[in-house]
């Protein structure tokens, strides 16, 4: 919106929103077989699957750094209120960064984490809560929100990508479902983005703050901001996991695969809790999983920069896994020919959201840039 202004900015989103919602709703359950049925070389598979992997990594390094961020902004908030203003109240995010990697090596080692339900109810909960709070306000003051309103809806989007192959029940057929629960969702996160997209370029203009719940936006009542901060940090402890998950499981197969006999991998260690059974104790996943969650703990430590970095990162993946292997897949799937109007149209339109992915990889770059210039290795005290 502040580059684009009112005419192209809200254009350009509905367009996006509507090529989405018919790529994704033209998609396939297992794309992984679909591209190999549709007679995709296996080095664009495996693009694919690099490009999907290496988003997935890049948005636990930057629910990390964020879920901190909201920690710390509590920490701030109360201070400023009990000083009255008069404390900086300087922070350091390093301590928040450490806890949260702590409580996501826990939580990583608890079994069948794809099964609890409950999980998909509490972030929805909470992906309401704050972003009603930073809504309702924001209306008032004609201040929308854009950055943390985007967590809401890239989870949304992002988390039924995801889980969509393996958290289907049938019957009714699984397509089906999906396809009512994909147009369903991303009728909703449109509107909200474009309406939080629009009211926050009508409050600030092209200076609007980056995540008004933390980046001097909306700071009264504090205890109420303090809630919508603290219902990220419970949404995100959760999306962590669910974004981790699909990379753990790809290293387990692969080195279980790859080492069959090795006891390290297959075989578990029984240990007895009272009252609830025995805990299979994998030493592999526990080492696997650990040093995974240390990686990203360390890596947002040393580079803190959440919107620019995961903008690239989104912008990377947007154009290859949402619009041209669907694309391609669709002409496979109907049998378009070759420079009829509708094919001619499709490559047009894949064209385009190239074009626009790039320009947003090239405006994150050039933030990263910025942000180096200022940054100073473990000094990011605020």
């Amino acid at each position: 919106m502040a580059q684009l202004g009112w005419i192209a900015g809200p254009v350009v989103m509905v367009m996006l929103s509507i090529a989405t919602s018919r790529f994704l709703l033209s998609g396939s359950r297992h794309w992984e077989e679909k591209l190999h049925l549709l007679g995709c070389c296996k080095l664009g598979v495996k693009m694919c699957g690099f490009i999907q992997q290496l988003t997935l990594f890049g948005a636990t390094i930057g629910y990390t750094v964020t879920a901190s961020i909201s920690l710390v902004a509590i920490k701030r908030s109360n201070c400023f209120h009990n000083s009255g203003g008069k404390d900086p109240c300087h922070t350091s995010y390093y301590p928040y960064l450490l806890a949260f990697g702590i409580s996501e090596i826990t939580l990583s080692q608890i079994p069948n984490f794809d099964k609890l339900s409950w999980l998909s109810t509490v972030a929805a909960v909470m992906s309401f809560t704050y972003s009603g709070i930073g809504l309702a306000p924001g209306v008032a003051k004609v201040a929308g929100t854009h950055s943390f309103l985007y967590y809401c809806y890239v989870e949304w989007r992002n988390v039924l990508a995801v889980t969509r192959r393996d958290t289907v029940k049938s019957p009714p057929l699984e397509m089906k479902t999906m396809k009512k629960a994909t147009r369903f969702s991303l009728a909703v996160t449109s509107i909200f983005y474009i309406l939080c997209g629009c009211t926050g370029h009508a409050a600030f203009g092209g200076i609007a703050p980056g995540n008004l719940l933390t980046d001097k936006g909306l700071s009264n009542p504090f205890w109420l901001i303090d809630i919508a901060n603290a219902a990220i940090v419970i949404h995100l402890v959760g999306a962590y996991q669910v974004f981790a998950q699909p990379i753990f499981a790809l290293v387990e197969k692969t080195a279980a695969k790859s080492f069959p006999n090795s006891q390290f991998i297959t075989k578990d260690i029984k240990i007895p809790i009272p009252g609830f059974g025995s805990y299979n104790l994998s030493l592999s996943k526990l080492v696997w999983m650990t040093f995974f969650v240390i990686l990203t703990t360390v890596i947002s430590m040393i580079l803190p920069f959440f919107n620019d970095v995961v903008g690239f990162l989104g912008a990377l993946g947007y154009w290859p896994l949402t619009v041209y292997f669907p694309a391609e897949m669709y002409i496979a799937q109907k049998k378009i020919a070759e420079w009829s109007m509708r094919w001619i149209c499709l490559q047009i339109l894949s064209l385009f959201v190239l074009a626009v992915a790039l320009s947003a990889a090239a405006g994150s770059v050039i933030g990263v840039v910025h942000d180096l210039k200022v940054y100073r290795l473990l000094k990011t005290n605020k």
